[in-house]
């Protein structure tokens, strides 16, 4: 195949995925992700929103400092202050690109903006040219190119690749195109811009109608060479086009579409289960590619058609994407030399006094559950993690009862800067009164907008997976815990979103994007 038939990804789970409410990372977390988006050979990693606060400032630099394999990115609006910011995070990177964008239709012009179309040309004109001074790779997003002029479009995007730019985006940024009506705007302007051949067109769709998947493919068939996707399709609203099925759908209909891409397939269920865990967001059974249901078969005709030839009712192999790959490879006999080969080989480098903490944990862990598969170890890192952060709150004992007939009563002992407190509380269920034990002590005024229990491995020694979504003053945390006891796990995820509200964690990453 020719250089023009590969199809670049570019993974924005770390910027346009973050804005999930709820889905914010810590720049641990985000570089934990980027590592494993750099095991699936991603060749963009869009690591942040420089500017949007300190501390995505400091995630994009933590991720361009440690990346080496693909070219990370940061977003930045089309002014000075952003460029200069996205430059300055990304001056450790080993390939760095700035990702600038601007409105660009009617709507966002006239009432966001207040631009009229040739201040709008100015602006980007100026903002390329001042990211490719600080920046060799540059990229030009058309925001809300959905809704734009074909004509303004052609014209905006000749002017910027003429400034320098050398990827242009044509985002839906709203969700609303239709495969062949999207296509025919990929087309349209690789045909008529004069300087169509001097840049790499991506597309970059959300999935507000269902059509993510299905606009980035046909966009792809009609010359477009950069998908801009998410893992799980995780992002605000209904998320963003799934890289995991973007990707598979390339190699599965190969011989449809005729291109291909560079990712290392069998990392992609690794990758998917590193992102739900970290943010909280549990993928459904029936997720194509990653689901639990995915390469399920109940049907009899379908099982006996599998048994005597797998093709008959599978178009890909379990294999190919990661699963029946994570087998039990730990258990309480492994050393610690083990238990670091093999978080280094799910991406997971600790040092010093966090791994001591983790192989502690493992061994515990190892006591209660025979089997410590892939996920116990994901989750347990994140666990270690978070504890190992600055906490107001911590779980010093928790003693609940519960029995039928009678009112469920939890009794806790919190640590609060270190200065015990106790505390009693009844409940609908167990972990209703370890929730209201908690508020007795913390009295914190936010409100619970998702509890969300989830098992991380099979059988009933399976640690739990529990994310807590509060929501204060408009500000949303995610608090995540993991246990094999159900009750303790709530607790610590409870506790974890707290303690997140407690040291300010950031607002929504960013009020505006592709």
């Amino acid at each position: 195949m020719s250089s023009n038939d590969r199809v670049i990804i570019f993974d924005t789970t770390l910027r346009d995925g973050e804005q999930s409410p709820g889905a914010s990372m810590t720049g641990e977390e985000k570089l934990r992700i980027a590592r494993a988006l750099e095991r699936l050979k991603v060749d963009v990693i869009e690591a942040g929103f420089a500017i949007a606060s300190p501390g995505d400032f400091a995630a994009v630099k933590l991720v361009a400092d440690n990346i080496k394999d693909s070219t990370v990115c940061s977003l930045a609006r089309a002014v000075d202050a952003d460029i200069e910011r996205a430059a300055e995070a990304l001056a450790g990177a080993n390939s760095g690109r700035i990702h600038t964008f601007i409105a660009t239709s009617p709507i966002h012009m006239q009432y966001k903006l207040r631009m009229q179309p040739e201040q709008v040309v100015e602006q980007a004109v100026r903002a390329v040219t001042k990211a490719r001074s600080l920046c060799a790779d540059v990229e030009f997003s058309c925001e809300d190119a959905g809704r734009s002029e074909i004509d303004f479009l052609c014209r905006i995007i000749e002017a910027a690749i003429d400034a320098g730019a050398r990827t242009i985006n044509i985002p839906d940024t709203v969700g609303y195109a239709i495969p062949h009506q999207y296509a025919d705007t990929i087309r349209q302007l690789l045909e008529r811009i004069p300087n169509a051949d001097k840049a790499v067109f991506s597309v970059h769709c959300h999935n507000d109608l269902g059509l993510a998947v299905a606009n980035s493919l046909a966009a792809v068939v009609a010359g477009a060479r950069q998908v801009e996707c998410t893992i799980n399709g995780l992002g605000e609203r209904a998320g963003n086009a799934a890289l995991e099925e973007i990707v598979m759908a390339i190699k599965t209909r190969q011989d449809l579409l005729g291109v291909h891409t560079r990712i290392e397939t069998e990392h992609i269920l690794a990758a998917s289960r590193l992102v739900s865990g970290i943010t909280g967001f549990p993928v459904q059974p029936n997720k194509a590619i990653v689901g639990a249901n995915a390469f399920a078969h109940e049907s009899g005709i379908h099982q006996d058609g599998v048994l005597k030839h797998r093709e008959t009712y599978e178009i890909m192999s379990a294999q190919s994407v990661g699963w029946n790959a994570n087998k039990m490879v730990m258990g309480k006999h492994s050393g610690r030399a083990a238990f670091r080969s093999r978080l280094e080989e799910l991406g997971i480098v600790l040092e010093g006094d966090e791994l001591n903490a983790a192989f502690g944990r493992f061994k515990e862990l190892a006591d209660k559950k025979h089997e410590i598969f892939d996920e116990d170890l994901q989750a347990l890192v994140s666990d270690t993690l978070a504890d190992e952060a600055p906490e107001h709150y911590k779980l010093a004992s928790l003693d609940v009862a519960s029995k039928t007939g009678v009112v469920p009563q939890a009794q806790l002992v919190l640590s609060i800067d270190g200065a015990e407190r106790s505390a009693i509380a009844q409940g609908s269920g167990p972990v209703d009164a370890t929730f209201k034990a908690i508020e007795t002590i913390a009295d914190s005024g936010a409100t619970l907008q998702l509890y969300s229990v989830n098992a991380i491995t099979q059988g009933t020694d399976s640690q739990g997976e529990v994310t807590v979504r509060l929501e204060k003053g408009g500000r949303i945390v995610n608090g995540n815990g993991a246990d094999t006891d159900i009750v303790v796990a709530s607790a610590k995820a409870y506790l974890n979103a707290l303690n997140l509200m407690q040291v300010g964690a950031k607002a929504h990453p960013q009020v505006e994007g592709v």
